[in-house]
């Protein structure tokens, strides 16, 4: 009797990646194809990839020459996801040891063009479709205790540093009786925390609902406990949207809102479509309705252009909204991106960009810790996510998303605890169990 095939899949990247990933592997599996968890050995290895900054193609770069020295002679190794779909068939060439480049629209087609490649032939597919939203994909999720759930691919918005709107195409929404359905069997499989994806997941809209009613219906679904979703644009906040969170008990009292400046100058060279005011007053309306909103956020210096006066509008804007946590990055040029055509004289010195970065980090973690402070003695709802780097604690989150440390085993992994926050290390919490756990089963 043959042996089944063997594949590994190894994701960079965002969220929506490890969604695409979990597609990809339940498509494969589907096709006869066994996941294994190291590339050792394995007869397909793909590297499903990020393109949003130069740093994240690098990586990948150099991982592949990694996997050319221990591969064996036969293993077909395919290059998927947002870096395939930028780069297409020059991957193929930059790296004769790649057989398979495919972009995100591409996925329907992996078996086959796997075969194709296990047959020695070099395959690329990296043409758009606007229909596809893989509705009879059965996913082979990674993690046991929340799923990731795509609601929408692409984008329409088109910052000018941005390379998505080319690897990942314009927005278009699924139907939301479909994005119910799933999870409906998320639910079936015995997880309660969904998080809804999508490139400006908040512009969400299928043609009659827009994404207040998705929320207010996901939410509804019976045996959710908590809704998160990620990432959206303050420009897409309506009443509407905001009434909904508001309204629908299991959506989490967090929200990652990008703001990437807070100066309306570089706001504006960015394309970013709103203002350091528009900003602020977005905060301001989901604060009024949602109390002990928290707030994280992506934050871009050294933009072409930015003076010492934008970035110092910046660090008070990040004083301002009082972020419990921040993604902080120095601009990369993408090709073919607009803002690598702005003059030569708007670039920002390196040395400047990072001296920024760390004054903004430094910023970032003070507020932080600040706040963590305070909350010391609360007691709050933690669900149990997985095993910490300790042996002997799990690791959770709270519904507005703090990390929380507790004792425990794996047993107790997708389960609610109850918990009392005793310490912090200014970014994470420590906390003893108050009440019995409630089984996973019990809670609804």
């Amino acid at each position: 009797m043959l042996s089944r095939p063997t594949v590994f899949i190894e994701t960079y990247g965002c969220q929506m990646n490890v969604s695409d990933s979990e597609l990809m592997l339940g498509r494969l599996a589907d096709a006869g194809y066994v996941a294994v968890d190291s590339p050792v050995g394995a007869d397909v290895i793909l590297l499903n990839t990020c393109a949003i900054r130069d740093h994240a193609e690098q990586r990948v770069i150099g991982r592949l020459g990694e996997l050319r020295r221990d591969m064996k002679p036969d293993t077909v190794v395919g290059v998927t996801g947002c870096m395939a779909q930028r780069l297409g068939p020059r991957l193929l060439e930059q790296a004769k040891h790649v057989s398979l480049v495919i972009g995100p629209d591409g996925y329907r087609a992996l078996p086959a063009l796997v075969e194709g490649a296990r047959q020695g032939k070099r395959m690329a597919a990296t043409d758009f479709d606007l229909e596809e939203h893989y509705e009879d994909f059965a996913p082979r999720r990674f993690d046991k205790v929340k799923a990731w759930i795509p609601v929408q691919r692409g984008c329409d918005y088109k910052c000018t540093y941005c390379i998505v709107p080319t690897t990942r195409g314009p927005e278009r929404s699924r139907r939301l009786a479909d994005v119910v359905r799933e999870v409906e069997q998320v639910v079936a499989d015995g997880m309660s925390e969904i998080v809804l994806l999508g490139q400006t997941v908040n512009s969400w809209f299928d043609g009659s609902h827009d994404f207040g009613d998705l929320l207010r219906a996901v939410g509804a679904v019976d045996g959710i406990r908590r809704v998160r979703f990620t990432s959206p644009h303050p420009n897409d906040f309506t009443d509407r949207v905001i009434a909904a969170m508001a309204e629908t008990p299991t959506v989490c009292e967090h929200v990652h809102l990008p703001m990437q400046s807070g100066s309306s100058r570089t706001l504006k060279r960015m394309l970013r479509r709103y203002t350091r005011e528009g900003y602020l007053d977005c905060v301001r309306r989901m604060r009024e309705a949602i109390p002990g909103l928290s707030l994280t956020t992506d934050v871009i210096v050294g933009f072409p252009g930015e003076s010492d006066a934008d970035f110092e509008e910046t660090l008070s804007a990040v004083r301002e909204v009082s972020f419990m946590d921040a993604f902080t990055f120095k601009f990369s040029p993408r090709e073919g991106t607009p803002a690598t055509r702005m003059p030569e004289h708007d670039t920002v010195p390196d040395a400047v960009a990072s001296e920024r970065l760390d004054r903004l980090v430094a910023t970032v973690r003070g507020i932080a810790r600040e706040q963590n402070l305070q909350r010391l003695g609360q007691t709050v709802e933690v669900l149990l996510e997985k095993p910490a780097r300790r042996g002997d604690l799990l690791q959770g989150r709270t519904r507005d998303f703090r990390t929380v440390l507790v004792p425990g085993d794996a047993a107790q992994l997708g389960s609610y605890l109850t918990v009392q926050l005793t310490g912090t290390t200014g970014a994470t919490f420590t906390g003893t169990p108050v009440a019995k756990r409630q089984p996973l089963a019990m809670v609804g």
